[in-house]
């Protein structure tokens, strides 16, 4: 294996029910790394927090213990200590996430959709709308559907749209949840198939999937997270 573009060490993440007198503890010492060039699929059972690492390795949710160091393309950020700002920067330039749903704006051309990303980094206009142009014709969506809002589109053509926005920027590193939880079967074989072209690509991918046939399809690698001991109730 190359040397690895994230590398995960120790992990920890529980959520404070103050109204409960709760503390529900989700991760604890988890550690894995991905590597350019390679899927990585975190697997386990309900309640793992399979989606909660690739929420703190977004850092949707902040972190409680451990490093998340993204190997960016001008050096090396620890996502679980940088500032706002360093994150947001990060997400711009090396890091995309991709959920099951598309959240565009309304009215918004699919080409104009999957451009905006460049758009917030500067890049002059007609050469973003090139370079989306090129994103959608990687994965194969319609040049008819290119100048129309997303929003009618079927579920396989929405994700796709979500996929090309995502690596317009060329990020690092691609995280990937559930990606095909809503789609039906023919729609999910078209989202796997264009997941498959980007194997091998500069970047790594980190993936949760519902399915464990697509895991045994597409990963290169299986991290398994067990379910976290309960905690005692904290005091309020």
């Amino acid at each position: 294996m190359t040397e690895p573009i994230l590398q995960v060490t120790g992990l920890e993440k529980s959520f404070h029910i103050h109204a409960a007198g709760k503390t529900l503890p989700s991760l604890a010492a988890v550690s894995l790394t991905v590597a350019a060039g390679e899927l990585v699929a975190l697997v386990g059972p309900s309640g793992a927090g399979k989606s909660t690492v690739l929420k703190c390795i977004h850092r949707t949710y902040l972190p409680m213990a451990g490093s998340i160091l993204l190997h960016c393309a001008d050096g090396i950020i620890d996502l679980a200590t940088a500032d706002e700002a360093s994150v947001l920067a990060c997400r711009r330039r090396d890091l995309a996430f991709v959920t099951q749903f598309l959240h565009v704006l309304p009215r918004q051309s699919t080409v104009e959709v999957v451009a905006r990303p460049l758009l917030a980094q500067g890049v002059e206009r007609s050469a973003a709308l090139a370079r989306a142009r090129e994103q959608l014709d990687r994965f194969a969506l319609p040049e008819r559907l290119w100048d129309i809002p997303p929003a009618t589109f079927s579920g396989g053509e929405k994700q796709r749209v979500n996929l090309a926005r995502s690596l317009v920027t060329r990020p690092r590193l691609l995280l990937l949840d559930e990606p095909t939880a809503s789609l039906d079967p023919q729609a999910t074989a078209r989202v796997v198939a264009a997941i498959q072209a980007l194997k091998g690509d500069s970047f790594g991918i980190l993936a949760v999937f519902h399915d464990r046939q697509l895991v045994a399809q597409l990963a290169d690698r299986v991290v398994e997270l067990s379910a976290p001991i309960p905690l005692s109730p904290v005091a309020v």
